[in-house]
C-alpha cells in the first residue's frame, strides 16, 4: 500500500546538549579532530548515516539516546571543553593581531580582505567544490582563520554541486548530481537589521530582476558568504543560475560570475552594513571568474561623482587578482556581444546591470586583440594592481603569457608575482602523523614554525610503523570503494571475491589522483603497458598503483584517457596491482594521500600552475616523483624525492615517449629497490632517510599557513595601504587621473638620445672593477624629474640580440645640454647613440662592473608615481 502522505520524525536536542548545534555550525570541526569525535561518539550510527555531517546527524540521533548522552558528565565535560576551546580560538589575538597594527590616526582601521572563488572545498559535507581549485580557496580561508586574518569569503551555494562520478562497464566516466538541501548543510541564512532574511539583487536584460539569498557559514573565524538564486520570487531561468557548479552553457556561466561578482559585492556591503564584518578594503579574485566584481565597485564609486578613470584607479589599488592558469585555454573567455547584452547599456551606454557604468569602457577593460573576445583574465589583471600566480615557474610562465598587456617592457619586468600553493596541515596531515609531529615538536601548530628540524629525530622503527599502518588503511579504504564500484557497474556480488585481495599492505604503493584532463597525462605511465606489467608483477619488488580523479563532464578527450586507464586496471593479470577509484573527493583523498608512499605527478610542463596533492602526500611522510613543474619545480630536492627529466622536443608524442621511459627507469631502478630494501627487523633505513629529508626541508614551505602568510604581507597589505590612501585623501584620484593623461600625453614625445659610456680604456674596453660613468641625454618632453625614472640597462646580449637578465641602474639628472657636449673629452671610452642633444638634460650615473663579458646597454624613461605599484602598469615606456 502506497502512503497517502510522508513526514519527517526529527529529535530535538536536549538543553545539555545545545552547544553542541554551535559546534556543528562552525566547520572548524572539519580540521579540529576533538570537536568531531564528540559527534561521532554521540551516536556512531547516526554520524555514519549522515555522511559524517555534524549538522544533518543531529535530528538523526534517536531521542532514547540524546537523553543519556544529556546525563552522561563525561561526555558533557568533553562538550564544554570544545565550546571553550572554540570560543578561545575566535576571541583571541593571533598571528595577524600579533604582527599587523591597527591603521588610521585613531588606530581602529584594521584591512580585511573580501576573497572570491568559484568553488570551496572545505568539507565534503558542503559540496560546492569540484577539485584543486576549490580545495586551494578552502584551505586559503582555514589558514587565513588559524593566522586571525581578518577575512570574509563568498561563493555560491549550488543547488546540485559538482557531479557524482562513476563507471559503467566499459570504464566510460557516467555523471549523476545529488540535491543539496539546506537543512542538511552547516549553512544559515544571513539577517539584516530587521531580522529578516538578507537577500541582494542583479538586473538582467529584458528588465528581469534576479532575488539573491545569502547564506553563511562560519569556517573558524571567516565568514563565508554563499549566494543563492533558488528564490520563490524568481522564475525558474533564474532560480537555475545557482544550479551546478561548471555546469551549463557560456551563457549560464556568464550569469553565475555576475551572481558572483556584482551579487558578491553586494552581499559583502550589506553584511558589513549589520556590523557582522568591516568593509574590506582589498578585494581577492582567485581567479577571473570573480571579475566582475570589479566592475560593480567601479560602478559605486562613480556614483558618488568620479570619472570611469578615477574609480578605476580607485579599485585597481585595493584589488588582488590570481591566475590559476599556465596556458590560454584555461581562461573564460566569452563573446563580446554576450557581455555587451548582459551589461545592457540604455541609451546613454549606462549599464543597467552596474548603476553609472558606462559599458563600452567596461568592455575595454577585457577585450583581446580584434574586439569580438572578452577575456576574463585580462580584465582580472586590468582591474588588479597586484596580480599573482600560484608557483614561481606559474609567475614566470604568466609574465609571458600576459606580456602583450604591458608593450614595451621585458617579460621580466610584467607586474604578475608569484605566491606558491600551500595546504594546510590540520587538515590533511593524518591522526598517525600527527602523534608523530606532536612528540617531536609538541601540541602546537607547527605550521607557524619555519624550522622542523626536530623531525630528522623521528627514529626507523615509528616511521616505519605509521608509514605501514597508513597503507593497511589505504588498502581497506581501496578494498571496499573498488568492490562498490563494480557493483554500480552492473557486477554480481558472486563475482567479486577478488576485490578482497587487491593491494599489498607490504608493496611500494603510487598514489596518482586529480582532475583529469590531458595536459595532466594520466596515462603516459601506459606509454609501454608490457614494461608497466613487468614493474607491477616484479615478485622481489612489487609495485602499486591507486589511480583517482573526475574528467569534466564537456572534456571528451579526459574521459577518453579514463576509460583506457579503467580498461587497463580492469584486466585480470593486473587488477590487483593497480586499481581507479571513482568518485575522487575530501573524503577519499585524505586517506590516498596519507596512505601512498609515493605520489605522481607527470604533467606537460610547464602547463601545471602549481599542484597540491602531492603536497598533502608530503605531510604524511610520502614521497615526491614528478615533473619538474609546478611548485615541484621551485622546490625539488634530490635526497627528498624524484624529478622526472623533462624532454625539451617539440614532438610531443616523441616527449611523451622520453618521459615515460625516464619514468620507468627511476622507478624500476631507483624508487623500487629502495623501498623493497628491508632489513632482517623489516626496517627501510634508505627509505626513511628520504622521508626525514623530505619532513624536514619540504614540508615547512608547502603549509597554507606559509602561502596566506606571503599574501597579507607581499599583496594584502601593500593593497590596503594604497586602497586607504585613497581614502584619507578623495583629491588623490582626481590628481591621479589628471597625472596619467598628462603623462600618457607626453610619453610619445620623450626622447632618448647619445648614450655615452665613460672611464674605459679606448676601443669600448672597461676593466673589471673600474668606475664607469654612463650618461644620456633625455627630453622629458614637459614632464618633471619626479614624474620619471630614468634607468640604464646593463647586461649580456643574447643571440636574439636583446640584453638578458638586464641589471638596472638609476639615472639621475645633471648638468644641461652644453657640459654634456664638452664631457665627450674626458669620457675614456664613449659610446654614442645620436649625436645631436637638442637641449636635452643630461642624466648619468656611476658603477662598477664584477664579471667580465661582452656587455649591452640602453637607457629607458618610465613613469613614476606613488600610487603605481609598478612602472609596466601604464605600458609607457621610451628607450634610446
Amino acid at each position: 500500500m502506497k502512503p497517502a502522505a510522508t513526514f519527517t520524525v526529527a529529535s530535538d536536542l536536549p538543553a545539555a546538549l545545545e552547544p553542541l548545534r554551535t559546534l556543528a555550525m562552525n566547520l572548524r570541526w572539519s580540521w579540529r579532530r576533538q570537536t568531531l569525535a564528540l559527534f561521532q561518539d554521540l551516536d556512531p550510527e547516526a554520524f555514519a548515516a549522515s555522511g559524517g555531517s555534524p549538522i544533518a546527524m543531529l535530528p538523526l540521533v534517536p531521542a532514547s539516546r540524546l537523553a543519556q548522552m544529556a546525563g552522561d558528565e563525561d561526555y558533557l565535560a568533553r562538550m564544554r571543553a570544545e565550546i571553550g576551546d572554540l570560543r578561545t580560538y575566535l576571541d583571541s589575538g593571533r598571528w595577524f593581531q600579533r604582527t599587523v597594527p591597527t591603521q588610521g590616526a585613531a588606530g581602529e582601521r584594521t584591512p580585511a580582505v573580501a576573497y572570491f572563488s568559484m568553488e570551496f572545498g572545505i568539507t565534503p559535507t558542503l559540496p560546492i567544490y569540484s577539485g584543486g581549485l576549490g580545495i586551494l580557496a578552502g584551505d586559503h580561508l582555514k589558514s587565513a582563520s588559524d593566522l586571525g586574518v581578518p577575512l570574509v569569503a563568498v561563493g555560491l551555494l549550488y543547488q546540485w554541486g559538482y557531479f557524482s562520478q562513476s563507471l559503467d562497464r566499459d570504464g566510460w566516466q557516467r555523471e549523476s548530481y545529488r540535491l543539496n538541501d539546506p537543512a542538511d548543510l552547516p549553512v544559515e541564512p544571513v539577517v539584516d537589521a530587521a531580522g529578516e532574511p538578507m537577500t541582494v539583487s542583479v538586473a538582467l536584460p529584458g528588465g528581469r530582476e534576479v532575488r539573491i539569498a545569502v547564506w553563511k557559514v562560519q569556517v573558524g573565524r571567516v565568514p563565508l558568504l554563499l549566494l543563492d538564486t533558488d528564490v520563490e520570487e524568481n522564475d525558474e531561468e533564474s532560480r537555475a543560475i545557482t544550479d551546478r557548479l561548471y555546469g551549463g552553457d557560456h551563457d549560464h556561466r556568464i550569469l553565475q560570475e555576475i551572481v558572483l561578482g556584482v551579487g558578491g559585492v553586494r552581499a559583502v556591503a550589506a553584511f558589513s552594513e549589520t556590523g557582522a564584518f568591516p568593509a574590506p578594503e582589498v578585494f581577492h579574485l582567485n581567479e577571473g571568474h570573480a571579475g566582475f566584481s570589479g566592475l560593480e565597485r567601479v560602478g559605486r564609486i562613480m556614483q558618488r561623482g568620479r570619472s570611469f578613470d578615477e574609480a578605476l584607479t580607485e579599485v585597481r589599488a585595493g584589488t588582488v587578482f590570481t591566475t590559476h592558469t599556465p596556458v590560454p585555454a584555461g581562461i573564460d573567455r566569452f563573446d563580446v556581444g554576450e557581455l555587451r547584452r548582459v551589461l545592457d547599456a540604455d541609451e546613454s551606454g549606462i549599464s543597467r546591470l552596474v548603476d553609472g557604468l558606462p559599458v563600452e569602457a567596461a568592455l575595454a577593460l577585457g577585450l583581446e586583440d580584434g574586439g569580438e573576445v572578452f577575456n576574463m583574465a585580462h580584465m582580472g589583471l586590468r582591474l588588479a594592481q597586484r596580480s599573482n600566480g600560484v608557483a614561481e615557474l606559474h609567475g614566470a610562465v604568466s609574465r609571458s603569457m600576459f606580456r602583450s598587456l604591458y608593450p614595451g617592457f621585458d617579460v621580466a619586468e610584467v607586474p604578475i608575482t608569484s605566491i606558491t600553493n600551500g595546504v594546510h596541515r590540520r587538515t590533511w596531515t593524518s591522526r598517525a602523523m600527527d602523534d608523530l609531529y606532536k612528540k617531536v615538536l609538541g601540541d602546537v601548530d607547527i605550521s607557524a614554525l619555519s624550522d622542523w628540524s626536530p623531525l630528522a629525530t623521528l627514529g626507523d622503527h615509528e616511521l616505519t610503523a605509521v608509514r605501514d599502518q597508513l597503507r593497511g588503511e589505504l588498502v581497506t579504504m581501496v578494498r571496499e570503494r573498488l568492490r562498490a564500484s563494480w557493483l554500480q557497474r552492473g557486477a554480481d556480488d558472486a563475482e567479486l571475491g577478488w576485490t578482497q585481495e587487491v593491494l599489498d599492505p607490504d608493496a611500494l604503493t603510487i598514489g596518482f589522483a586529480r582532475r583529469v584532463s590531458t595536459y595532466k597525462r594520466l596515462t603516459l605511465m601506459l606509454r609501454d603497458p608490457e614494461r608497466l606489467r613487468r614493474i607491477l608483477l616484479d615478485a622481489e619488488r612489487p609495485v602499486q598503483f591507486v589511480i583517482a580523479g573526475k574528467s569534466h563532464p564537456a572534456d571528451v578527450p579526459g574521459k577518453e584517457f579514463l576509460q583506457q586507464m579503467v580498461r587497463f586496471a580492469d584486466e585480470a593479470g593486473v587488477r590487483h596491482r593497480i586499481v581507479f577509484l571513482p568518485d575522487y573527493d575530501i573524503t577519499m583523498a585524505s586517506v590516498l594521500v596519507a596512505g601512498c608512499d609515493v605520489w605522481l605527478n607527470n604533467p606537460i610542463r610547464p602547463e601545471e600552475a602549481s599542484g597540491t596533492s602531492g603536497m598533502k602526500a608530503v605531510l604524511n611522510g610520502g614521497l615526491t616523483f614528478s615533473i619538474s613543474d609546478g611548485w615541484w619545480d621551485e622546490m625539488k630536492d634530490d635526497e627528498a624525492g624524484w624529478t622526472i627529466p623533462t624532454a625539451h622536443v617539440a614532438d610531443q608524442g616523441e616527449r611523451d615517449r622520453l618521459e615515460s621511459d625516464a619514468l620507468y627507469e627511476i622507478l624500476e631502478h631507483e624508487i623500487a629497490p629502495l623501498f623493497h630494501d628491508v632489513d632482517a627487523e623489516g626496517m627501510r633505513h634508505g627509505w626513511c632517510d628520504r622521508v626525514r629529508t623530505s619532513l624536514v626541508r619540504i614540508a615547512p614551505q608547502i603549509t597554507a599557513a606559509r602561502m596566506v602568510r606571503d599574501y597579507v604581507t607581499e599583496l594584502y597589505l601593500p593593497a590596503a595601504g594604497a586602497a586607504e590612501a585613497f581614502a584619507d585623501d578623495p583629491a588623490l584620484a582626481d590628481e591621479f587621473t589628471a597625472w596619467k593623461g598628462r603623462v600618457a600625453d607626453a610619453f610619445g614625445r620623450i626622447s632618448v638620445r647619445d648614450v655615452r659610456i665613460g672611464g674605459g680604456r679606448g676601443e669600448g674596453l672597461v676593466p673589471t672593477g673600474a668606475e664607469i660613468t654612463l650618461s644620456a641625454a633625455v627630453d622629458l618632453a614637459g614632464l618633471g624629474d619626479h614624474d620619471v625614472e630614468v634607468e640604464a640597462l646593463v647586461g649580456p646580449v643574447g643571440p636574439d640580440g636583446e640584453i638578458e637578465s638586464p641589471q638596472l641602474i638609476p639615472l639621475r639628472p645633471g648638468a644641461g645640454a652644453e657640459a654634456a657636449a664638452g664631457s665627450e673629452s674626458d669620457a675614456g671610452a664613449s659610446a654614442g647613440i645620436g649625436a645631436e642633444d637638442g637641449g636635452a638634460a643630461r642624466w648619468s650615473a656611476s658603477f662598477t662592473l664584477a664579471r667580465p663579458g661582452e656587455l649591452g646597454v640602453n637607457v629607458r624613461v618610465v613613469p613614476r608615481h606613488r600610487v603605481l605599484a609598478s612602472p609596466a602598469e601604464l605600458g609607457l615606456i621610451v628607450t634610446a
